[in-house]
């Protein structure tokens, strides 16, 4: 990552629609430095996708909750991951370490309805039980545009 890496990325973060040939314009490099970038960007996986961006509360699910679950001694990771992933409310999962064994991020549509999800989650024989927090309100969503500002501030620390 460096300063121009860092401007393409905020360029198209910011107007994902924009075209090579007009970012290579705005930034005052030729367009086939930019289209270099942008390929290397992608084939490192700094760039994971160009996809929109969706709003999970715009499409009728405000309610965000975190599960903590503990997972039976020998079920596997994978097993319980493979299961969450069928359930469209699950957004995120993760392997943790502390005092459960996996982390969910998902959304409802209600309260009553986060119920369903977190019964449709302990479905899984393999989940021992699970401690759910209610998001109440995002103070900062999920980002990573600073990060990639900051790696390309400082260029080869990486550890």
């Amino acid at each position: 990552m460096d300063d121009l890496d860092a401007h393409v990325i905020d360029l198209f973060a910011a107007e994902p629609r924009i075209g090579v040939l007009e970012a290579s314009r705005r930034l005052g490099v030729a367009r086939g430095t930019v289209q270099a970038r942008l390929d290397r960007l992608a084939a490192t996986g700094v760039v994971t996708g160009w996809g929109p961006d969706l709003s999970p509360d715009a499409l009728g699910f405000p309610v965000m909750a975190f599960l903590t679950l503990e997972i039976r001694q020998g079920s596997g990771h994978d097993a319980i991951a493979a299961h969450l992933a069928r359930i469209p409310e699950v957004l995120e999962a993760y392997t943790i370490t502390g005092a459960g064994d996996m982390w969910a991020r998902v959304v409802a549509r209600s309260n009553a309805d986060l119920q369903r999800v977190i019964d449709q989650v302990l479905a899984e024989g393999g989940i021992e039980r699970s401690t759910t927090v209610i998001a109440l309100a995002a103070q900062i969503e999920h980002r990573v545009l600073p990060l990639a500002r900051a790696a390309a501030a400082t260029p080869g620390q990486r550890t």
